[in-house]
């Protein structure tokens, strides 16, 4: 499997596991999904699987390990900090799980919202 295969398959399992997570709203589009979004409304056209850009997977060079960055959207009610907690633990047992490492190198969780 490519490295980018691995991002890939890594990312989706990571996107399923933040968005299973209690207090998580969404994920933070990115700029292509919000024209894509906006397209899709004005003519149609088929979406793609939407909070892609709100998990980033990548490889260390130095250490080879994975790196992830996560930026969600939170209800409000809870607190933050045990939400993204709760993020940063589905998504270290999600990158177990695909990849067999124990480890990432980075989990970084950023809070971009609150709705």
């Amino acid at each position: 499997m490519s490295e980018r295969d691995v991002a890939r398959v890594v990312a989706e399992a990571v996107i399923e596991a933040v968005l299973d997570t209690p207090g998580v709203a969404f994920l933070r589009p990115g700029l292509a999904d919000l024209l894509r979004s906006s397209a899709v409304l004005r003519r149609g056209l088929p979406s793609t699987p939407p909070g892609s850009a709100g998990v980033q997977v990548r490889r260390e060079k130095d250490t080879g390990s994975l790196s992830v960055e996560v930026y969600v959207v939170l209800h409000r009610g809870r607190r933050s900090l045990d939400v993204t907690r709760e993020v940063r633990s589905a998504t270290a047992k999600a990158v177990e799980r695909v990849t067999g490492e124990p480890a990432v190198s980075g989990i970084t969780v950023t809070v971009t919202g609150l709705v």
